[in-house]
């Protein structure tokens, strides 16, 4: 005769292993993972994930001011409110456009942040680990990055603290949308080897204008990510009341002061914006390299806040 107390405890052993081994099989789905919509669509991730890699500077900007500590980052040119990033204390997973995949493997994220940049790495780069697209969109430059900080605040429990650094920052584009107004109209110029592009609404640098309220003095300028070539003359025909400059040279550390020497010339000397000292020489690395990050933004705000202030 069988008896079934002494077989109850192999039973349930079985049973209690073959459900151990059946969640191992489906992976670490649980009531606690999230549904993240971005760039690329939508994404399980789990809340709060503890092995973070952040291609992305503009997310790893965000995460720094949220107090959201991250694993990996990219070698990169680091602003000095994110210097500590390019310390060995954070493992270095490859270049801003190029992952280490190696590196990426070995570091077991339970979260990958790209945006920018590294999107292209996209696909390759979810096969790894659940991996999140934060990417701005230039034609919604504000409103994606409130959606991007929102949704990494939803992901880190940190909306609390997102709600506050956003409602500062409405605060500083309603104040600056004011004094935009009645400055004049501006034009963007990025400058890199000697060559100039100009920026307009919808463009990548697009949200001095839609956003910050700046008056375009052209219309209909390329939106391309490199913008549109212009040259000394055509900055003399615009004729901007403000122009504001992009040194993509001293952002990537090839050359000091090059946009500087690239505008020093008897035509652009001739523009308003010259005469009246309202050239307005951007912080090239918040600009260029971090863009949509709430410390980066921020401080744009408050540097072409304090331009129009002197006058």
């Amino acid at each position: 005769m069988m008896n079934f107390s002494s077989q109850l405890p192999r039973t349930f052993a079985a049973i209690l292993a073959g459900a151990l081994s059946l969640g191992a099989l489906t992976g670490n789905v649980s009531a606690q993972d999230l549904k993240i919509q971005h760039a690329k669509g939508e994404t399980t991730v789990p809340a709060k994930p503890k092995k973070v890699l952040a291609f992305d500077l503009a997310s790893l900007d965000t995460l720094n001011v949220l107090g959201v500590e991250v694993s990996g980052v990219p070698t990169a040119r680091f602003p000095e409110y994110l210097a500590k990033y390019g310390s060995d204390q954070y493992e270095k997973v490859g270049t801003l456009f190029e992952p280490d995949f190696e590196a990426v493997n070995a570091a077991r994220p339970d979260l990958i942040i790209i945006g920018g940049r590294s999107s292209a790495k996209y696909d390759a780069l979810a096969k790894i680990a659940p991996t999140i697209d934060m990417t701005v969109d230039p034609k919604d430059y504000v409103g994606s990055v409130k959606r991007n900080v929102q949704t990494l605040a939803k992901i880190f429990d940190k909306q609390a603290e997102a709600d506050s650094q956003l409602a500062t920052l409405e605060r500083s584009m309603a104040a600056l949308r004011q004094e935009a107004a009645k400055a004049g109209k501006g034009l963007l110029v990025l400058t890199t080897g000697g060559k100039m592009s100009a920026y307009g609404p919808g463009s990548r640098f697009g949200l001095l204008h839609g956003e910050f309220g700046v008056v375009p003095a052209v219309e209909g300028l390329a939106t391309t990510n490199h913008g549109q070539a212009v040259s000394a003359e055509f900055i003399l025909k615009t004729n901007p009341d403000w122009l504001f400059v992009i040194d993509r040279d001293m952002a990537t550390g090839r050359a000091e002061g090059a946009a500087k020497k690239v505008l020093d010339n008897d035509l652009v000397a001739q523009t308003t914006a010259w005469k009246n000292n309202q050239i307005v020489y951007l912080d090239p690395v918040n600009w260029y390299l971090i863009g949509g990050g709430l410390t980066a933004i921020q401080a744009s705000l408050d540097q072409i806040s304090k331009a129009f202030a002197k006058k």
